[in-house]
Order: structure tokens, then sequence, then C-alpha cells
């Protein structure tokens, strides 16, 4: 059964101590459900006081961490995926991932360890980032409890059909990071068209587009007040065919993040 996440989530990358707090309060005080953090974020602590200073029930928040890419051996991911429910302060997590399959990678040894933690009840959901098609297809065979995530970067400039598709036909949940282009691709014409068209920002567009894409969930980073609800309200944002179709019309493709730079071939 594919998980059911809130249409938007929030993205934690590159915020750290009281700024990181106060984004994830408000976040979930504007009514963000879905909060997304990292080993490799080194924001863990931050993001748990944030989600404990919301006057938000924690039973209906969804929270995401990653096992670092350094802790991808067997023993290393038992072992930290703890220390990170520790740091955030919480008994389990709603998902967790393998943020990025480098050369410490070994998909029995690591996937072994995600299910162990899944049956022992660490994480409620196992799930996957920066995977190939080939790489999803290995770990589908090895684990037994599925995969119920796979995140990547998605924005209108890198729609990731591909793996959409390949979540859609295999029941998984395509979280999007850089949602909106790290705001690099504002200027792309055929967004600015459409935000002239429902006099809005292309931010808006860019987040209301992924919602429209069945099986896509987008997490826009953002931390302060004005955009946090800039990218709320955003989701409500009524896209028509012909903006879908101007949008998926760009043939301009631009990845941001370098999966060598990012950890991929480490």
């Amino acid at each position: 059964m594919r998980l059911e996440l809130p249409d938007i989530g929030l993205g934690t990358s590159g915020m750290t101590g009281d700024e990181c707090v106060e984004s994830v309060r408000t976040a979930l005080e504007t009514g963000f459900r879905h909060v997304d953090t990292a080993q490799m974020y080194d924001n863990e602590p931050a993001v748990g006081a944030g989600i404990r200073l919301a006057d938000v029930d924690r039973d209906d928040v969804v929270l995401a961490s990653k096992v670092h890419p350094d802790n991808l051996a067997y023993e290393d991911v038992k072992r930290t995926a703890k220390e990170s429910l520790v740091r955030l302060g919480v008994d389990e997590l709603d998902m967790l991932y393998v943020h990025w399959p480098t050369s410490g990678y070994d998909a029995e040894e690591t996937l072994r360890a995600m299910d162990e933690l899944y049956e022992e009840g660490v994480m409620r959901n196992l799930c996957v980032s920066n995977f190939t098609p080939e790489l999803l297809d290995e770990a589908l065979d090895l684990l037994d409890a599925g995969i119920a995530a796979h995140q990547v970067e998605c924005h209108p400039l890198l729609p990731q059909d591909e793996l959409r598709a390949y979540a859609l036909e295999h029941g998984h949940t395509l979280v999007g990071y850089c949602p909106l282009g790290q705001g690099k691709i504002f200027d792309q014409p055929e967004l600015q068209e459409v935000a002239h068209r429902h006099s809005t920002s292309p931010a808006a567009v860019c987040v209301a587009w992924a919602v429209e894409k069945e099986g896509l969930v987008p997490i826009p980073k953002a931390s302060s007040e004005e955009h946090l609800e800039a990218n709320w309200e955003a989701t409500t944002l009524d896209l028509s065919e012909e903006d879908m179709a101007t949008i998926d019309g760009i043939e301009t493709e631009r990845r941001l993040v370098d999966p060598d730079a990012a950890a991929w071939n480490q």
C-alpha cells in the first residue's frame, strides 16, 4: 500500500541551531505535518526541539531522517539509526532512508540492517534516496519490508518522469527535494508565463506543479515565516491542464545537486 504523505513537507538541509528550531516550529504551526532531516545535515537535535516546541501533537507529524553515507555498513546502520532517535528525542521514526548509495553501500548488508530496524520498530517506513532504477530493482529483491518512499532531486527542470513512473508502478511515493530549484530556475520563461497567468511567483508555480503530479511530494526548504506561509499557500494554487502542459514542455534539463560531489561515488 502506498505511503500516504501530506501534499508538502519541510526540508531542513543547511539549517542548524536556533534557525532550524524556529523553522520547524513555525512550519508545523503553519500547517506542515511532514519534516525531513538527515544525519548528514547535523541538525537532528534542532529538528526534534522544533517539533517539541510546536503546538502540534507529535502523532500528527511525519518525521523522516536518513542514514549518513559514511554509516552504511551493517553495524553502523543499526547503531547510528538508534542514535538518531536519541538526538531527535523520539521513540521511532516515521521514515528512515538510506541517504546515498555510495561506495560504502553494500545492498545485502545495508538493506539487511534496514530490514531489521524495521522489524525492531525503529522506523515505520523503510525508504531510500538517490537510487537508480537498477538499484531500486536490487533493493526490492532483497528487502522484506519493501520501499515506502524514494527521495530524489525533482523540479520542473528535472521532473524525474522515469523514477515517478517507477514509483507509481511499484507502489511507493516519490519525495522531491529542491522542488524550487534552489531559486536558480525562476527565470525559466515557461515558469514565468504560468506565474503571470495566476499573478503569483515562479516559486508558487513550482510547488503547485509538484503537488499536481500523482505520487510526488515536494519538501521545499524554508526558514522565514513569510516563505513557509508562501509554500503552504502554494499547495492550493490550481494549475490548469494548459499550465501543466506549459511546464511539462520545458526542454531544458538542469540538475542542481551533483551526485559525485554530494556523495554518490565517495
